[in-house]
């Protein structure tokens, strides 16, 4: 559990483990939900979701996810608006060709936005220097590499939370990262 707001039925932020051979019956997602797979094969009905699938399933959409071989997510459920009725299905592990306008060197592939957020991976390489302060706050997760904020060291699969007005001040580390990052453009729901 990364983060919760709510008791049984909770705005989540979370990494599941699936065991092997395990499913849930089916059910809705009554405020949607986006997941990454980090590792193994996550299944439902639309098929087999692979290391570095990203996928939206909107307000209202309903599955019985699970796993043969074993799984493990990154899980943001019960965080969208109501009249978000966006699909979205991306496989990060392609690198896009496009590179971000005003960050030199770094490519990116747009995932979602609207007038709440901007959902995006953004590929950096080694030694690149990532500055941004986030007027409404912000969420990186490190889907592959290393960088180093400040003191920290965020490694593949770290989650931080920026809240608003924070500064970034990072530098890649590895010889490549992959990050998942969501800013806020408004304040976020609770």
């Amino acid at each position: 559990m990364l983060e919760r707001i709510g008791d049984e039925v909770a705005r989540a932020t979370t990494i599941v483990r699936y065991a092997k051979g395990s499913f849930f019956p089916s059910h809705a997602h009554d405020m949607g939900e986006e997941y990454i797979v980090l590792e193994g094969v996550f299944q439902d009905e639309k098929g087999d979701h692979t290391v570095g699938r990203y996928v939206r399933n909107p307000p209202g959409s309903q599955h019985s996810p699970g796993s043969e071989p074993g799984a493990i997510i990154f899980v943001k459920l019960r965080q969208f608006d109501l009249h978000d009725r966006q699909s979205v299905e991306v496989d990060l592990s392609v690198v896009p060709k496009r590179m971000d306008t005003h960050k030199p060197g770094v490519l990116v592939q747009d995932l979602h936005s609207d007038t709440r957020e901007v959902v995006r991976a953004e590929y950096w390489q080694r030694d690149q220097i990532w500055q941004e302060t986030f007027a409404h706050g912000a969420e990186l997760l490190v889907l592959q590499g290393q960088l180093q904020e400040r003191g920290d060291c965020l490694r593949t699969w770290s989650w931080l939370r920026l809240p608003a007005g924070a500064s970034l001040q990072a530098r890649i580390m590895s010889d490549s990262a992959t990050v998942w990052v969501k800013r806020h453009l408004i304040f976020p729901l609770q």
